[in-house]
């Protein structure tokens, strides 16, 4: 099947749910701590909140969705972040909306895994590879645009319009999805039990190639969240740039991604998946190896670590494009559960990730370069036991007993 403009449009406004649902928000965090009475902290909680109920939603969503098909499952999921947004929207106190913004959570990661499932049964390996590079590469464009509309929407009428912006983008999607997208999955193609589905996620975590293509792209998006933990503090505090300077030279990261992953969509049905992830790999390597050099050395002060930051970043969504891609068509009857199961290994990674650069701070760039560097030499190190792993035959005989 030819992917269309308007399935990827699609696709790629479900999975923007999850960064603009955070994006759009981070900008009236002090409005709605002053308009409901609460701390800083409390309301730092509502991110928490939303972070655990996506890792622990994706990982039901994959094996239902293997079960039960992609669409019912889908709008569902649509139907509960719909809900749980007008909860937000009317919350009378924080911790109403931290409950509101949990079951926001749950809902949007089924649209988060479920989008790329449905990539995968329609496409071949490379299609699906171009189609996710394409998805993501929309996807950064709204995570770009999406503080500066939070900002918008706060002046226009309080922190409040935000969700009812996201109510409204959430209604548009639950329309197009039962207008315009059938079913993927075929009745044959599923699962032929709840429990075989998820005891997939076992069968997934024995296979040492799907794990290695796991923390390829997991490592890739964990060094991508250090630097977004760490990167305020070096750039405003330690090397004293402007915030306004800071916002373009974020967006160069921005830039970066949506450039490569332009590259990728492009060059993917040529080169294939596993050329074009080694090559994301040996650059995410390479920079990581750069920036804890500059770190250490301190040579070339900010532009040295702009410039490999730029390179870190760009290739994060092409390697997660291709990993993921690679790791449904080893399980291309297990697509949901693989898909969710690496999504949330991502987002515990990069959790881990944030934490650990967060206790490593001693007031120099030294430990963002370090925690970066170390999760793009990872990554490498990924992508290379990935083509030489086995696959356990043993295993996939075994999975594919149970669907």
């Amino acid at each position: 099947m030819k992917p269309t403009a308007r399935l990827i449009a699609l696709l790629a406004s479900l999975t923007a749910f999850v960064p603009f649902s955070i994006d759009t928000y981070l900008p009236s965090l002090p409005q709605i701590a002053n308009d409901l009475s609460s701390s800083t902290a409390q309301v730092q909680h509502t991110i928490s909140a939303f972070l655990a109920g996506l890792c622990l939603g994706m990982l039901f969503y994959g094996p239902l969705s293997d079960r039960y098909g992609r669409r019912t499952l889908l709008q569902g999921s649509l139907m509960l972040y719909g809900l749980a947004t007008l909860g937000c929207l009317f919350a009378g106190s924080v911790e109403q909306l931290i409950a509101w913004r949990f079951l926001q959570a749950l809902g949007g990661a089924g649209a988060l895994v479920l989008a790329r499932a449905v990539a995968r049964d329609l496409f071949g390996l490379a299609q699906a590879a171009k189609v996710l590079s394409w998805m993501h590469l929309l996807t950064m464009m709204a995570t770009l645009v999406a503080p500066m509309i939070g900002t918008w929407l706060v002046l226009i009428d309080g922190w409040r319009t935000i969700f009812a912006a996201l109510f409204v983008l959430c209604g548009l999607c639950l329309l197009m999805v039962t207008v315009g997208l059938n079913e993927s999955l075929p009745t044959q193609a599923r699962s032929t039990s709840l429990k075989g589905a998820f005891a997939a996620y076992a069968g997934v975590a024995r296979q040492p190639r799907a794990v290695a293509l796991i923390l390829c792209m997991s490592l890739a998006f964990g060094g991508m969240f250090a630097f977004i933990t760490a990167s305020p503090f070096v750039y405003v505090v330690y090397f004293g740039v402007s915030p306004r300077t800071f916002s373009w030279l974020f967006g160069l990261n921005i830039l970066g991604i949506i450039v490569v992953t332009f590259i990728n969509a492009r060059w993917v049905t040529r080169f294939g998946p596993q050329r074009m992830l080694g090559v994301g790999a040996v650059l995410a390597g390479g920079a990581g190896v750069a920036l804890m050099v500059a770190g250490y050395t301190q040579w070339g002060g900010l532009w040295s670590i702009v410039l490999c930051m730029v390179l870190y970043m760009g290739v994060t969504g092409l390697l997660g494009a291709n990993c993921t891609a690679s790791l449904m068509s080893m399980f291309p009857r297990q697509a949901g559960a693989s898909v969710a199961l690496g999504i949330s290994v991502q987002f515990a990674t990069g959790a881990l990730a944030s934490l650990w650069v967060s206790r490593l701070a001693d007031g120099t760039p030294w430990p963002m370069c370090l925690v970066v560097g170390s999760c793009g030499l990872g990554c490498l190190i990924a992508y290379g036991v990935s083509i030489h792993a086995p696959v356990n035959q043993d295993a996939h005989a075994d999975t594919l007993e149970q669907h």
